[in-house]
C-alpha cells in the first residue's frame, strides 16, 4: 500500500470496504486516493459494433432460420472502449472535527491535487523520473511524447486498469482561508481492455460467474421459484 494516501474521513466504528484509485507505477511514491464516502452509484457503459455477414439484409441484421446460421449472420464484432462515470464526495469535516491539523489547514486540497496529477499527461525526465508535461522539465530522447497515468480502480474484489479521461469537481464549502473542505467530483474512467494482469483475470471472472450464474438461475426457475 502506498504511503502517499489521503487519510479516510471515516471516524465511526462501522467497518466498510472503501473504493480507491492507485497509480500503476514501479516507483516508491505511487499516489492513492481512497474514497472517504463510496459513490452511491456508478454508471458503466460498454458498446459493441456488429459486422454482419452474408444473407438478405434487413433492419438491424440478416435473415437466419436456425442456430447453425448464427455464425453467418454475425461475422464480426468490434468492442469499443468501456468506460464508467462515478461521483465521489470529498469532505474533510470528520477529520477536522477529530482534530486533524492537516485537514483543518489544508481541507481537501490534497485530494484535488491528487486528481489533478492523475489526469495530467506526464513526461519522462532525462534522469528517469516522471514529471508533469505542463512543467516542461521532461522530454528525454527515450520518451518525448506525453503519456497518461495508468490507474488501478479498486472496488471490493474487482481491480480494473483505467485511464482518467475527464475530471470535474464542484466545491461546496470553503474554510475562512478560502481552502476548500467539501466538494463533489465526477470522474470518467476508461477501462484498458488488453491482456494485462488486471483485465484478463477480470474477464475470466465474468465468464465463470456468468456460466455458473446461468446454471443456478435455470435450476431456480425449473424448481418453480
Amino acid at each position: 500500500m502506498s504511503e502517499n494516501t489521503v487519510p479516510s474521513g471515516n471516524h465511526s466504528k462501522l467497518k466498510v470496504t472503501r473504493g480507491f484509485l492507485h497509480e500503476y507505477t514501479n516507483t516508491d511514491n505511487a499516489l492513492e486516493l481512497h474514497f472517504e464516502f463510496n459513490p452511491s452509484s456508478i454508471t458503466r457503459t460498454r458498446a459493441v459494433e456488429i459486422k454482419f455477414g452474408e444473407g438478405q439484409a434487413n433492419t438491424g441484421g440478416r435473415d437466419f432460420k436456425n442456430k447453425s446460421e448464427a455464425s453467418r449472420v454475425t461475422q464480426g464484432a468490434t468492442v469499443k472502449a468501456a468506460s464508467f462515470t462515478l461521483k465521489i464526495l470529498l469532505d474533510a469535516t470528520d477529520r477536522m472535527d477529530a482534530g486533524d491539523t492537516d485537514a483543518q489547514t489544508k481541507g481537501i486540497q490534497p485530494e484535488l491535487d491528487i486528481l489533478y496529477y492523475m489526469i495530467e499527461p506526464k513526461l519522462q525526465t532525462p534522469d528517469g523520473a516522471t514529471t508533469l508535461a505542463a512543467l516542461g522539465e521532461g522530454g528525454s530522447s527515450g520518451q518525448e511524447q506525453p503519456f497518461p497515468s495508468i490507474l488501478e480502480f479498486h472496488w471490493g474484489n474487482q481491480v480494473l486498469p483505467v485511464l482518467m479521461t475527464q475530471m470535474q469537481f464542484a466545491v461546496k464549502a470553503y474554510l475562512p482561508s478560502l481552502v476548500p473542505y467539501r466538494a463533489e467530483a465526477t470522474l470518467t474512467l476508461q477501462i484498458i481492455q488488453s491482456d494485462n494482469e488486471f483485465y484478463t483475470p477480470e474477464m475470466r471472472r465474468v465468464f465463470n460467474s456468468a456460466k455458473k450464474g446461468s446454471g443456478a438461475l435455470q435450476g431456480y426457475q425449473n424448481s418453480g421459484g
